[in-house]
């Protein structure tokens, strides 16, 4: 867990060129007015725990309708952008996709959903939403653009504890990917526009190995081993898997057997040895 000190400093004021608008958590923008770090982050942080409704309505890119309820079942990544926001949002959707990739890659192609969600209601429409992937290059499976209204956007990002408000040059908003369990509950909430990949990807790796290891079933056992050897190499920036773990148990094995091996003898020779008259 980040220190209260550097999730602070990890909170982004992001405010992107683009159209002013007038909807958006906290009203109607006040000349001068600024994110309030401390409150952000403690809504934020307020949200972990909770369960999002099943029945959030979103419409997809492609036109077809999806609700929450469709995603459950396995570990969901939430990223809110505008799709007129031409630095900050474009810069969170390139980080999450280069972090995805790391996840897909050390935890499974279907282990986990990603969806994009356009808080810019009157704008951010399934058009435009379709158009913003593909001008990143986003073609992932099991990541969705979807847009959907403003009574639905209100309740979402309050329960994900995530502000945003309108601006004279947009919207400016806390910068803040959100991860929640294949339950529906907030699980973690990741800030920053850019940020390092395991920041993402642990909380991931737990969702899925952690909470299915289990010493039960051999399932479960192939889960614990996932979550203990798959670990993140900075120099290749990607994860892998770290067969050093069962070289040193299998020293530890080894190294237990030459010591009951010399026990068993000393106590035999102790044992069996002359005894001396009494």
């Amino acid at each position: 867990m980040l220190s209260r000190a550097v999730w602070v400093v990890a909170v982004i004021l992001a405010a992107s060129s683009a159209h002013a608008a007038d909807n958006g958590h906290g009203g109607a923008h006040t000349p001068g007015r600024q994110i309030d770090e401390p409150t952000a982050l403690k809504l934020s942080q307020a949200a972990i725990g909770r369960t999002l409704s099943v029945d959030y309505r979103f419409t997809t890119s492609e036109g077809q309708t999806l609700t929450l309820g469709d995603l459950r079942g396995k570990p969901l990544v939430i990223s809110l952008i505008y799709t007129s926001c031409y630095h900050v949002c474009p810069t969170i959707t390139q980080t999450v996709e280069r972090t995805v990739r790391a996840a897909r890659g050390a935890l499974g192609e279907d282990s986990f959903r990603v969806v994009t969600i356009g808080f810019d209601t009157p704008n951010d429409t399934p058009e435009r939403m379709r158009s913003y992937a593909r001008e990143r290059g986003i073609k992932t499976k099991n990541w969705h653009f979807l847009s959907t209204d403003a009574a639905t956007i209100q309740a979402l990002t309050k329960d994900l504890g995530f502000t945003y408000f309108a601006s004279p040059k947009g919207f400016d908003h806390l910068s803040q990917t959100t991860i929640v369990d294949g339950e529906g509950k907030v699980y973690r909430p990741v800030y920053g526009e850019s940020f390092a990949i395991p920041t993402l990807v642990e909380p991931l790796k737990d969702l899925v190995f952690g909470r299915k290891a289990s010493t039960k079933n051999w399932d479960g056992w192939i889960n614990g081993i996932k979550f203990f050897c798959t670990v993140y190499d900075p120099t290749a920036g990607r994860y892998k898997f770290d067969y050093s773990l069962f070289v040193a148990i299998a020293s530890g094995i080894l190294s237990l057997g030459v010591v009951a091996i010399f026990v068993v003898r000393a106590w035999r020779q102790h044992d069996g040895g002359p005894q001396r008259p009494a």
